[in-house]
């Protein structure tokens, strides 16, 4: 029997939300099916950038070898130490990003806008940068690096949709959360996890329950500021944003004021 994606909790959830939700969530017209890659097809392409990076030696080869025996880890995780191994400031890069006690990137990294590198990869790596990221909360520069790339230049779309929405979730970007969500469980839904799918359709179900100017609006733009002091920007686009939530908290103290002030306090 095939096993369905989605989990009890998630589906406990999509039911509470009522029929009218996966209608109104579907496209007009969905985008055609991104394929993955087979592992051994993505260990092919590993080899021959390796090889065109000049890393031929005995040596190099060996390590390239177990990092490709190790079947537990992902296909990117196994690429992304395989461009570690042939370029150092790959190695570097990814070293960084993982490192909580190196300051957060404020730009897109050099190495990621050579065009003279192959684009294979320039985009994979850019996608396993993406990733580490926004595992680590830097959710704009994540977002921003993966803007410079597409899906299908990738050998896991799935997971550069999911951190894509990740992102733009965590940043409060609905519509495109929404877009990049779809495209996970429709375009990539073959070779995407299924905690990726029924995250994502948590974020969906999160996200269809906000709006605007209201207690939980300013608590999300409250977190966003939170991630950004956690990550030591406290300049001025941070308190904008902080101007922006003291504003809206006068303006809702000085409408239950004068409901107060009425008859009734109506």
């Amino acid at each position: 029997m095939k096993r369905h994606w989605l989990s009890g909790a998630a589906l406990a959830l999509l039911l509470a939300a009522g029929p009218g939700f996966a209608a109104e969530k579907r496209p007009a017209a969905s985008f055609g099916a991104i394929e993955a890659p087979a592992p051994e097809a993505v260990r092919g392409l590993a080899a021959d950038w390796l090889k065109s990076a000049g890393k031929t030696d005995a040596a190099t080869r060996e390590r390239f070898d177990a990092i490709w025996k190790d079947e537990k880890r992902t296909p990117l995780d196994r690429l992304a130490d395989t461009f570690a191994l042939g370029d150092p400031a790959a190695a570097k890069l990814l070293k960084d990003a993982a490192d909580p006690l190196t300051p957060a990137p404020t730009q897109l990294p050099d190495v990621l806008k050579n065009d003279k590198q192959p684009a294979f990869f320039r985009a994979n790596l850019a996608l396993a940068y993406a990733r580490t990221l926004s595992n680590r909360r830097v959710h704009e520069e994540a977002l921003e690096t993966l803007k410079a790339f597409t899906p299908d230049q990738v050998i896991d779309p799935a997971s550069y949709l999911f951190h894509r929405a990740v992102s733009e979730h965590a940043l409060l970007q609905k519509a495109e959360a929404n877009r990049s969500i779809r495209r996970l469980l429709e375009e990539a839904a073959t070779a995407s996890p299924e905690r990726y799918k029924t995250v994502a359709l948590l974020m969906q179900l999160d996200m269809a329950a906000w709006k605007d100017k209201d207690l939980g609006d300013i608590a999300r733009k409250m977190k966003v500021v939170e991630d950004r002091l956690d990550l030591a920007r406290g300049g001025p686009k941070t308190q904008e944003k902080q101007k922006e939530i003291i504003a809206r908290l006068d303006e809702m103290i000085k409408k239950l004021e004068n409901q107060a002030k009425k008859p009734g306090g109506t």
